[in-house]
């Protein structure tokens, strides 16, 4: 009689549902191949990012070197002005 009334009670208990095994692994083949990609896209990204700031770095040190040549240019043509 207590054997009946138990298995009757374990057919009705809400259990709590587990994901499979299959599931699972399905979830975390998902999650790592998609934090792959993304370390694969972040990393073309970045590698875009450190080619821009060459770029800008040449091209800040072409104007800088061109505003010194034009200060070694006035500077000496000032200096001729300004004595008496």
């Amino acid at each position: 009689m207590f054997i009946a009334a138990l298995c009757t009670i374990a057919k009705t208990w809400n259990q709590p549902k587990c994901p499979s095994m299959i599931d699972w692994t399905k979830k975390m083949w998902y999650r790592y191949t998609m934090g792959y990609y993304a370390v694969i896209k972040n990393d073309e990204f970045m590698s875009f990012v450190g080619t821009r700031m060459n770029l800008e770095t040449i091209i800040l040190s072409k104007v800088t070197q061109e505003q010194k040549a034009k200060h070694c240019i006035f500077s000496p043509t000032h200096s001729l002005a300004t004595e008496p």
